[in-house]
């Protein structure tokens, strides 16, 4: 049984010409989260992160949006864990995912960083037993295209596909927020399918 999830960091970069980039699309998750729960991000110096809390289930979920770009993303996550004395396994990492096509989400419990600079760098500050929800935005074709693909805007229609997989997720937090890892998974990639 996974850990009951009590924080979850979306990935981006804080600069507003970034604001609508593929990279940034754990943040919009984050953003749709604070949104429905009513939630309010505020600036936390000490985290330098944009962190909010929002009750989920009955449950006072940790929303966190580092502010120290994309690449440095683990000293702000580490800061909140350890100051809510959260477990590592306990977290929820939101992140643009260029080996999935635009419209297919996944949720993983550890592993690597599959190249993303975010997640290197939450691992050499966290471990790696954390559970990711890859939003998928699809791949150029060319490694030396990456960086260019993920810091534009995508498509109408890539767009349109990355809000449906954050409100699918949205949909099946409840069951992580529970700790039931294996049918929010269930859940959310059967609607993929």
């Amino acid at each position: 049984m996974t850990t009951s999830i009590r924080l979850i960091a979306g990935l981006g970069n804080p600069e507003e010409k970034y604001e609508r980039t593929l990279h940034n699309a754990g943040f919009w998750f984050v953003d749709a989260l604070a949104a429905k729960y009513g939630g309010s991000f505020r600036y936390e110096k000490k985290f330098d992160a944009d962190c909010c809390k929002v009750s989920l289930n009955g449950e006072d979920i940790w929303l966190v949006k580092p502010q120290s770009y994309m690449n440095l993303s683990g000293g702000p996550i580490r800061g909140v864990l350890d100051y809510y004395r959260l477990k590592a396994t306990g977290l929820l990492v939101a992140h643009d995912e260029i080996d999935l096509p635009p419209g297919t989400t996944r949720l993983k419990q550890g592993g690597g960083h599959g190249g993303h600079n975010g997640l290197r760098d939450i691992i050499r500050h966290c471990g790696a037993d954390f559970t990711r929800l890859r939003l998928g935005v699809g791949h150029p074709g060319e490694k030396s295209q990456v960086t260019g693909h993920v810091l534009k805007r995508g498509s109408a229609d890539v767009e349109r596909a990355l809000a449906d997989n954050i409100d699918d997720a949205i949909n099946v937090l409840p069951l992580l927020i529970d700790g039931s890892l294996n049918a929010a998974q269930k859940e959310l990639h059967t609607r993929d399918e």
